[in-house]
């Protein structure tokens, strides 16, 4: 079966968001030409990225909603608190990794090359 995502217009709620899902786990919300928005839970000590890095071509934008992250790039590592947002220009490789059990919105403007 295929998972609900969101219409234009739609009010979705991000705790809530893949309860369509067996298990509560990340899940893409809207995809346009231009934009992608995705629901990202992430349990602590998780590596989103298996200790290697990824980067897109557009640019980045990653909201906690809940919970801690750490954002690491080739050039830093910052902590990212609930409430938090950081911006990243596209092809930033950069990996994600919980500190605590966290919900984040991820926004990717999508390359229209």
């Amino acid at each position: 079966m295929a998972t609900h995502h969101a219409a234009p217009g739609e009010v979705v709620n991000l705790k809530t968001w893949a309860k369509d899902l067996k298990v509560e786990k990340s899940k893409v919300i809207a995809k346009t030409k231009g934009i992608e928005l995705a629901r990202l839970v992430i349990d602590a000590g998780v590596d989103m990225h298996h200790s290697d890095y990824c980067s897109v071509k557009g640019a980045v934008v990653i909201h906690c909603i809940e919970g801690e992250i750490t954002l690491k790039t080739s050039d830093a590592t910052k902590s990212i608190e609930k409430g938090q947002l950081v911006f990243l220009n596209g092809d930033t490789e950069h990996a994600l990794v919980g500190v605590k059990r966290s919900v984040v919105l991820l926004t990717i403007v999508l390359s229209q090359n």
